[in-house]
């Protein structure tokens, strides 16, 4: 590569014109064209006699005679290579472009035109600032002809291979259909820079209409091919259908959703509604997706029940007998239902009751709501709410949406098939919120008997009549629900069962179950109550009975493969004496089992000062919860250890603070506090503790320390304590009682108030504990020891 000097200057010839209609030929290119006309036919004869060059214009009009208004003044000096004369007295040339010209006058017009011509040779070598100008119109030509597939693959080639700009440029005008007045345009440039940005604005601008051009043919064919396909499927399923003999009429099942619609019962406003859908889906086009949402939408209006209801069992001592099959004790819950029934026969119409069953995992709640459906002769739904966090989930998404559907109170209702089954929330208290809304708020219309009649569904767009459903939930804790949707309910506490109570549930419930699931119904397999307990107390630590199964069942599993060793099976059962018997002892039930998984409470062989036996409620039960005090010398701080939560801590401080307000009552120095420091530790401290009913153990404990004297033996004890010496009401009294009869206590000192909840305790443990109700704590610590101490100026021997 090489730089030029500056081009020559323009040279000056005459020329024969040879004028052509919708034909612009370029320097640099071979092009075949016919002449006709006289004067071009002669222009063409007096060419060839002249060195075979002429200058070839193209014409602004159409006229058959040009002058000189009637063609353009830009036109290309051209050397005839080819000249054929035809027997019809045309010629048929072929030209080679040589040189862009300009008229300066027009010299003859008859018989030919001539034309003093200004022309000008285009530079062959490419200059250094052209290099990056030639490539990029290479590639806006080659992606011009990714579009055009039209355009020959020689000329491709000669376009990449063009040596110098004008050459490139030529090539390409000449081989692209660009409007005659643009290529008269691109002739006009003569400096050849500036004629490559042009050429490369217009092949851009035709590139961005062929990807705009190409992009809605593909979408107008695209259409096309899904009509033609829609149009080939529709004729094969009318084809289809008669051969099956259905109404090939009918291609979107209007008729089919008219007649089901027709016969089916539902309120005014609901028939208004699926008969206006009904005609909107009349006039769309059955593949139309807006067709699939309208059937799909009067499908759930069909198939939800508005008018079907099941018959309530009306014999209460069914009922009873029903639930008392199912389930052991829970006499509340089913005292509350059997009510519901007598109710129900006095007062056909009435709103259906909601209940929250609420109690420890395992307990049989969400069995309960089974057996309450069975014994009313209601269907029986059930939806887990454990997680949820979605409103949508319980009031559905608008239909506009894809894939839309009602929420689960709809979509279980539909499950039903009537309108008046036990519907049961299950963990109703494990509800979550986020962004998309509060589901537990949206509860609220469901669980409000006075709302849940016209509760509205967001898919549906519809009120529908939830007043005859008896919903049901159940809650670990209810503490966790909010108060509004809490205050809707009914809570009936279930709580943990008792040692007794779970004995007798494995016998008459858990055992004759697993023996029939694990094929030994017809074997003589017996568990003595002693066996049964270990498992209760060793092998669980729970308030249900879950666990408490799947121990039972893992020892029949392997009585069943010692069983199948001994030569029984299910086809062979034995009969009589013959049949395979086991019995499950106190021993073998580490044989079983293996090692013991729990131990029994942390409890001291031997009493000491310092020592004392609280009481406390957990998920799993009650536990007994020792509290020991230790005094020594020191800056007289308070010291509180084992894990304890805040309200505990107070406790602690309370009592103390009550110890040094009445010091002269329990012979203690008055500046006790002062030259001692207490370190109170509750054990196991790896388990955190907190809640106020230890406060009287606590005080127990700190006056024992400071007197030297022991709690007496066999005494347990739970209370709240107040600044004044009050002892007020706690919670749990049966779990904890149960915990104080596990560990052979004697004596339960407990508030006055909690008096009243000793009566749901079994009658072995009544007769086996001692109750002190106290609501003093000076009444309370003369019961808790032996010594002395003063009491409101005479002495108290307890």
């Amino acid at each position: 590569m090489k730089i030029m000097p500056k081009k020559d200057k323009p040279s000056k010839s005459e020329l024969p014109v040879i004028p052509l209609r919708e034909l612009v030929i370029f320097p640099h290119t071979a092009t075949p064209f016919f002449v006709g006309r006289p004067k071009s036919l002669k222009a063409v004869e007096e060419a060839m006699a002249n060195d075979r060059r002429a200058f070839v214009v193209c014409q602004k009009t159409t006229t058959e005679d040009p002058g000189e208004n009637d063609v353009y003044p830009i036109g290309t000096v051209v050397h005839i290579l080819q000249m054929l004369k035809l027997p019809d007295g045309t010629y048929r040339l072929l030209v080679e472009g040589k040189e862009r010209g300009t008229i300066a006058r027009i010299t003859r017009k008859k018989p030919a035109m001539w034309a003093q011509v200004y022309h000008t040779r285009d530079q062959t070598e490419v200059e250094i600032e052209h290099t990056n100008l030639m490539q990029s119109v290479q590639e806006a030509f080659t992606r011009y002809a990714k579009f055009h597939k039209k355009i020959p693959s020689e000329v491709i080639t000669s376009i990449e291979k063009a040596e110098f700009p004008a050459k490139l440029t030529d090539l390409i005008a000449s081989n692209i259909p660009f409007k005659i007045e643009q290529k008269i345009e691109l002739l006009s440039i003569q400096d050849v820079q500036e004629r490559m940005e042009h050429l490369t604005i217009m092949l851009e601008s035709e590139n961005e209409i062929s990807a705009l051009q190409n992009k809605i043919n593909t979408k107008v064919r695209k259409r096309l091919e899904k009509g033609q396909r829609e149009y080939y499927l529709n004729e094969q399923l009318k084809e289809i259908n008669k051969e099956l003999g259905k109404d090939d009429t009918d291609p979107t099942g209007i008729k089919e959703i008219e007649e089901t619609l027709r016969n089916k019962e539902m309120p005014e406003e609901v028939r208004a509604k699926a008969e206006k859908e009904l005609k909107r889906l009349g006039r769309l086009a059955p593949m139309s997706p807006e067709a699939g949402v309208l059937r799909t939408y009067l499908e759930w209006i069909m198939d939800l029940p508005w008018s079907e209801k099941s018959e309530d069992n009306k014999d209460i001592g069914k009922a009873e007998r029903i639930l008392n099959e199912d389930h052991y004790n829970l006499k509340r819950a089913k005292e509350r239902i059997l009510d519901f029934l007598a109710v129900r026969q006095l007062k056909e119409k009435m709103k259906g009751p909601i209940l929250c069953f609420a109690g420890p995992p395992g307990t049989g709640k969400t069995s309960l709501g089974r057996s309450v459906a069975r014994a009313l002769g209601r269907e029986f739904i059930r939806i887990s709410l454990g997680g949820v966090k979605d409103e949508a989930e319980i009031r559905g998404h608008r239909k506009t949406y894809v894939g839309a559907l009602p929420g689960k109170i709809i979509q279980s209702m539909k499950k039903a098939g009537t309108i008046n089954p036990v519907f049961l929330l299950d963990e109703i208290d494990k509800l979550s919120s986020d962004f998309r809304g509060d589901p537990a708020s949206a509860l609220l219309e469901v669980l409000d008997p006075e709302q849940n009649s016209a509760f509205l569904d967001h898919y549906l767009e519809l009120t529908y009549n939830l007043s005859n459903v008896m919903f049901l939930t159940t809650a670990n804790s209810i503490h966790t629900i909010p108060y509004p949707l809490r205050d809707r309910m009914e809570i009936i506490e279930i709580p943990g069962y008792t040692d007794f109570e779970k004995l007798k549930i494995a016998h008459n419930f858990i055992i004759p179950k697993q023996l029939e699931e694990n094929g030994l119904s017809w074997a003589k397999v017996q568990f003595r109550d002693n066996a049964l307990l270990k498992i209760i107390r060793h092998y669980t630590m729970e308030s249900g009975v879950r666990n408490l199964e799947r121990e039972i069942a893992g020892i029949i599993r392997k009585i069943a493969r010692k069983a199948i060793k001994k030569g029984y099976s299910d086809k062979e059962k034995q009969e009589g004496d013959t049949r395979f018997s086991s019995i499950v002892t106190e021993k073998t039930v580490s044989t079983y089992l293996g090692k013991e998984k729990f131990q029994d409470d942390l409890l001291f062989k031997d009493n000491r000062s310092g020592l004392a036996y609280g009481l406390a409620w957990t998920e799993l039960g009650g536990t007994l919860l020792p509290i020991e005090a230790a005094l020594y010398e020191g800056p007289g701080e308070l010291i509180l250890t084992g894990n304890l939560g805040d309200v505990m801590k107070e406790s602690a401080q309370t009592a103390l603070s009550f110890l040094r307000a009445h010091y002269n009552r329990y012979n203690l120095q008055s500046d006790f506090q002062k030259i001692n420091t207490i370190h109170v530790h509750v054990p196991e401290g790896a388990i955190p503790k907190d809640g106020p009913s230890a406060g009287v153990t606590i005080i127990a404990s700190i006056l024992s320390a400071l007197t030297g004297t022991p709690v007496k033996q066999g005494y347990v004890m739970t209370g709240e304590i107040t600044l004044i010496g009050r002892i007020l009401a706690i919670g749990g009294v049966k779990e904890k009682v149960l915990a104080a009869y596990r560990n052979k206590m004697t004596h339960v000192l407990m508030p006055e108030a909690n008096k009243k909840d000793i009566d749901e305790l079994p009658k072995e443990v009544l007769s086996s504990i001692e109750f002190v109700f106290v609501d003093d704590v000076e009444i309370a610590l003369e019961n808790l020891f032996s010594q002395s101490f003063k009491r409101r100026g005479y002495e108290y021997s307890a």
